[in-house]
């Protein structure tokens, strides 16, 4: 056989990498099929490789909230069409409703964590921060964003932090600003290209505008014309708008991303703006021009991710922090208001890794990449990827600011900073830091030492959890596995402790010692505490084997030492995981799922996607085939097992269908679809508590139940934030459902109890409005004298007003800003809700 030329098969090489780097811009169309992006990204991983670094933990991360989130055509849906969708929902509700309805509620309540302490876990912090807004006129007035956390707000400099966007149908937050003239206006940025504004400081929001596919990553305002904007968009580009923000048009067709743009200090009419290329304009953004290359020494800017710097000291300075793919590919300093850059020599240093010497080949760029100039000395300069650096003389020298880890910060008298930072800010003579453990301040930025950071996380409940596993006691216990965070347990004392690193995947308690805890990090990694957590240890992984992403992870619930769990076969420990043997066939495919029945340990099932396998002799240690099941269609997101009734489960799918149940083992299966809105079905879990059989659903937009013998499901839901559910689980000892959400934390309510279906002894007093026609404003009497959540929705059940914690003998009168038109009003206490109709004429 003839071997092609050296010269054709490195060309070829180069063809497949470039081609399959194209799945990142896949994902952001929103034209292409999960299954399209996934063998796009296969390509990319046989060619780049899947360690740390790499990428390959990024996009499995998007692949397993992929899969379970496309539709039965395998496309995922637009965050529009999940507004739509749940305005129609709203619609559909308040319609339904009696022209005044009061009843008793069951208000959600969120545990946390919202703080982490750190006993055996390696990288402790409270959620992913993407975005950080300052007032500049109020340093005190902070907001944040998270992905799937939604908007938060302090005006205490991080003292104290509230939540402004849990209604809204997308919280998911990739840049932020607060305008410069008018603090109360807000905008932030999202994905699929929507911006959102609120002009009355977060209470209340609003799609401005759509400027088409991918992430916004950064908005800018001209603080002399607040009407001129700009926006760059990861595989889109950057923007600008001169009707603030209402449209929006591409500066330059020669770049098609998009990362940063500054304006020189000073004059507003020079605009530095950056994607793939640098583009300079002297026109107040009219115009842009394209700086290739330095002109005197020929050093050429690469086509890569680029970050831009800039100091008030010196605005002929520009600096540009390049990447080269996801590593540190050069630092270039202009001294002419970026007409020409000389790149500074950082040979083999790769500033965006894990190493404080700069000298391993990892890095997370351009998601992992930052700069930021000091206003008052243009020589002392900060970037940052995984870890934050800083320089001295302009540049020259990077030395390490902060670490990954906190004992290894300590060892070396530096920061510690959760790793993974995506954004950093100087003002106010401090730094401040968003990372994927939360907000952090240099307080003293020009001394580094091993108090550099400062975490003002503290208050933020924007923990992305996978799983929860609970015990049932009371008070109960949870540990949860989470994104970027690792694995925490809520003790009984009420407080959370972190106790696994790395991504924390499926977890549970030991039935009988709640002192002993089971986790699992991605692919299968596992773990065992017999001390709630204070320390662990590793368990060997079957044969050595890879699993799933969230790799199934159970215990027999009657015999403490048995434990199972899921790889391409089903594997059983007798002795708490130290050894397994195989009980079922080779899948071909690693399993997602896998239930024990909770009264028969012999009866199980095992999830490969669309396949349902079941076995009768689960509890024995032969190795069998485990027959499929059929009657049913779409992915498996979820398995239910009745607590009584082993032959009696429930699945939840990605079919049209949604929810399927079957009484009689999977033999048969019935569609329980009903009135449930166009949501995921994540997240299933039965209740027999109050005698009656409640099937209670997750969703990305809520919590559903559905009672024996109807044929509606009730939304479960007050104080519930829109939030992905990821699993439910119920805790029969103090009669309370979990949720364990992706970008909220962790919540819990009591119970749905048919027999409180009534107002019964309550003495629930009606709310007056008058006057009801109104113009708009109107008064609000309720005689209970509680706290109370107002909301307002319009006849197409979009929320035109929203408060939290409101006094109504104290501020009785509201004023909506609306169109003429039948609302709906919906006032809350933790336990009792009152709607009634409002007409605005």
């Amino acid at each position: 056989m003839n071997k092609p030329p050296l010269i054709l098969y490195t060309f070829l090489l180069s063809f497949l990498y470039t081609e399959s780097q194209d799945y990142l811009e896949m994902i952001n169309s929103e034209e292409f099929t999960v299954q399209e992006i996934q063998n796009a990204a296969k390509q990319y991983f046989e060619i780049r490789g899947t360690g740390r670094g790499t990428g390959y933990k990024s996009f499995k991360r998007w692949e397993y909230n992929a899969i379970r989130m496309q539709d039965e055509n395998g496309f995922l849906k637009s965050s529009s069409f999940y507004i739509n969708e749940l305005e129609r929902y709203n619609s559909e509700i308040n319609n339904a409703t009696p022209s005044s309805q009061t009843s008793l509620v069951s208000s959600w309540e969120q545990l946390g964590p919202t703080s982490w302490n750190q006993t055996s876990g390696w990288n402790p912090g409270v959620g992913r921060i993407t975005s950080i807004a300052i007032d500049t006129n109020d340093t005190n007035h902070i907001i944040v964003g998270s992905p799937g956390g939604g908007v938060w707000k302090t005006t205490d400099g991080g003292v104290n932090w509230s939540a402004l966007t849990d209604n809204l149908s997308n919280i998911y937050v990739y840049a932020l600003t607060i305008d410069p003239v008018d603090s109360d206006i807000y905008y932030w940025g999202s994905s699929s290209g929507v911006i959102f504004k609120s002009t009355d400081a977060g209470a209340t929001w609003n799609q401005l505008a759509d400027t088409g596919y991918g992430t916004i990553n950064k908005i800018l305002i001209n603080p002399s014309d607040t009407s001129k904007m700009f926006c760059s968009s990861r595989f889109q580009g950057i923007f600008k708008s001169t009707d603030g923000g209402v449209n929006w048009s591409l500066i330059h067709s020669d770049s098609s991303t998009g990362h940063d743009i500054e304006f020189k200090p000073g004059d507003y009419s020079v605009v530095y703006a950056s994607g793939d290329r640098f583009f300079k304009s002297t026109d107040s953004g009219q115009s842009f021009s394209k700086i290739v290359n330095n002109v005197v020494t020929g050093t050429d800017l690469n086509s890569d991710a680029k970050m831009i710097g800039v100091s008030a000291a010196n605005p002929d300075v520009v600096y540009l922090l390049e990447a080269s793919g996801s590593v540190f590919g050069g630092f270039h300093k202009s001294t002419d208001g970026g007409d020409n850059f000389t790149k500074l020599d950082h040979t083999n240093k790769n500033y965006f890794g894990y190493s404080s010497a700069a000298d391993d080949d990892r890095g997370q760029a351009p998601r992992d990449m930052d700069i930021i100039v000091n206003p008052n000395d243009v020589n002392d300069v900060h970037i940052a990827g995984i870890l934050s650096w800083r320089s001295t003389d302009g540049g020259v020298n990077f030395n390490i600011s902060s670490q990954w880890v906190p004992q290894d910060a300590t060892n070396e008298n530096i920061g510690y900073c959760h790793a993974d930072i995506d954004i950093m800010i100087y003002q106010n003579n401090k730094i401040y830091v968003g990372s994927d453990g939360g907000i952090f301040v240099a307080n003293a930025p020009l001394t580094v030492s091993n108090t550099y950071y400062t975490d003002l996380s503290a208050g933020l409940g924007i923990r992305q959890f996978y799983k929860i596993g609970i015990s049932q006691t009371n008070p109960v216990i949870v540990t949860g596995g989470s994104q970027d965070n690792g694995t925490s347990v809520y003790r009984a004392d009420g407080v959370w402790y972190d106790w696994l690193g790395a991504d924390g995947m499926e977890t549970f308690i030991d039935h009988s010692d709640p002192n002993v805890l089971y986790g699992t990090s991605q692919f299968g990694s596992l773990y065992k505490s017999t001390n709630q957590g204070q320390s662990g240890t590793d368990l060997p992984s079957p044969d050595n084997k890879q699993g799933d992403w969230i790799t199934p992870f159970e215990q027999d619930p009657s015999d403490a030492n048995t434990v199972y769990s899921g790889y391409d076969q089903i594997y059983k420990s007798t002795n708490g995981g130290q050894s397994w043997t195989a009980i079922s066939q080779n899948f071909g495919s690693n399993a997602n799922h896998l239930k024990i029945a909770p009264s028969n340990s012999d009866i199980m099932y095992a999830a490969v996607g669309s396949s349902l396998f079941k076995t009768t002799t689960g509890g024995g240690s032969i190795f069998e085939n485990w027959p499929s099941l059929s009657g049913f269609s779409g992915n498996i997101n979820s398995i239910a097992i009745h607590p009584t009734n082993p032959n009696k489960l429930a699945i939840a799918t990605n079919s049209s269908q949604k929810i399927y149940v079957s009484t009689d083992g999977g033999t048969t299966w019935i569609s329980k679809l009903y009135d449930l809105p166009n949501f995921a079905a994540l997240a299933l879990v039965w209740d027999t508590t109050y005698n009656e059989d409640i099937l209670y659903l997750g969703m990305n937009y809520g919590v559903y139940y559905l009672r024996e013998n109807t044929t509606s499901w009730v939304l479960y839901n007050t104080g519930l934030p829109n939030v992905k559910v990821n699993e439910l689980e119920i805790n029969f000892a103090d009669k309370k459902i979990y949720a364990a959400t992706y970008g909220r934390g962790l919540l819990r309510v009591d119970l749905f109890n048919p027999a409180t279906t009534g107002l019964g002894e309550f003495d629930i007093s009606d709310l007056d409005v008058s006057p009801n026609p109104s113009t708009g404003v109107f008064m609000l009497d309720w005689k209970l004298n509680k706290l109370v959540t107002i909301k307002i929705y319009d006849s197409l059940g979009k929320l035109v007003f929203y408060e939290k914690n409101r006094d109504l003998s104290r501020y009785p009168e509201i004023e909506l800003r609306t169109p003429k038109g039948l609302y709906f009003l919906k006032v809350n206490t933790a336990n009792s809700e009152i709607t009634k109709k409002l007409i605005v004429k």
